[in-house]
């Protein structure tokens, strides 16, 4: 996704040229009489563009009018996890005003480095950040933890500018608790960083961790729908939010399982095969099958394929067999900070 700038006048595209050096990255847009003059991408209607080009932006960067800004992505705005983040800069360079996707889609941080590089005054609406209370969903992305619920997101913002909330993890935590944040295992509002389901608190907000990898192994010719049943199965069982699971593995002998395969596009993951080499070199304690290793070489598929992915993470969930399937569950090393 790309960061996407648009300029109308002879003073904004001298202030894009400027915001081009601190984003090389971005595409900047101009009027078809301005842009030969500023090499940049000629547009007869530069609003049309800019709504064209709104899915696929990560940023965009208005030098101008606030009203121009409002008129060109109003038709396009759909909600704050999906929408960019949107800056809106006046002709001079005196004020950065973050307009769209604050916290999630980070226009608020955008704002504050444009603003400290130009010499601007940042301008910032959302209410957590002018009274200096924390902002969940901002420190999600930071994070990379997955936001459970955007209506327990709003409630904990609005609860959190009252009173302080409680915060459960069971992911390890570096820093000292801002403000708005206090440690709890229950009430009647607060925050659990975790992949389990559980919600300690009467209205959790879970942030979710990206970080189990999934071991599998099978029998040759096993359906989607046996695997899909034991893997249903651990996720009741162990009470994993599907959310958590980061990648699937196996051997390599497993590339063309056509179960495996539909599996992992029906659930979007990602799946990574190994050789019996790779497996087998690595050092720790494993669920062996003579079995298995007469059949692939390895004593354990499952186990090793999950040990791997996640960088010799820790098992949360030893091999488990039905029905010719075998899953087992490995958490990759995280923290997360504030």
């Amino acid at each position: 996704m790309s960061t996407n700038i648009f300029a109308y006048s002879n003073k904004g595209c001298e202030l894009a040229k400027k915001l081009m050096n601190i984003l090389p990255e971005a595409d900047c847009y101009t009027t078809e009489k301005l842009a030969p003059l500023y090499g940049f991408n000629a547009e007869k209607s530069v609003c049309k563009k800019s709504g064209e080009l709104f899915k696929s932006s990560k940023a965009m960067i208005f030098v101008g009018a606030c009203g121009i800004a409002v008129r060109a992505i109003a038709p396009h705005i759909k909600n704050k996890i999906v929408d960019p983040a949107v800056i809106v800069i006046d002709d001079c360079g005196n004020h950065v005003i973050s307009l769209l996707s604050g916290h999630i889609g980070g226009a608020n941080e955008l704002t504050l480095l444009i603003a400290k590089e130009i010499g601007a005054n940042p301008v910032i609406t959302t209410a957590t950040d002018v009274n200096g209370r924390f902002s969940v969903d901002s420190w999600a992305v930071k994070n990379s933890l997955i936001i459970s619920s955007m209506n327990a997101a709003k409630d904990v913002s609005a609860q959190i500018l009252i009173e302080d909330i409680p915060f459960k993890s069971d992911v390890p935590i570096c820093g000292s608790f801002p403000n708005g944040l206090i440690h709890g295992e229950n009430g009647k509002i607060g925050i659990y960083v975790s992949y389990k389901t559980d919600t300690p608190f009467d209205n959790t907000l879970r942030l979710i961790p990206n970080n189990l990898h999934m071991g599998l192994g099978c029998r040759r010719g096993t359906s989607l729908e046996s695997i899909e049943e034991l893997y249903r199965w651990v996720l009741d069982e162990y009470k994993i939010d599907m959310r958590a699971i980061k990648s699937i593995s196996s051997i390599d002998l497993k590339e063309d399982e056509e179960g495996l395969l539909q599996f992992a596009q029906k659930y979007k993951l990602p799946v990574s095969f190994y050789t019996a080499d790779e497996l087998n070199a690595l050092e720790g304690e494993f669920t062996a099958s003579e079995f298995v290793k007469s059949i692939t070489g390895i004593d354990n598929v499952c186990e090793r394929a999950a040990f791997k992915s996640s960088s010799c993470g820790k098992f949360i969930i030893r091999k488990i067999s039905q029905n010719g399937v075998t899953i087992a569950v490995c958490e990759e090393k995280q923290e997360v900070s504030f």
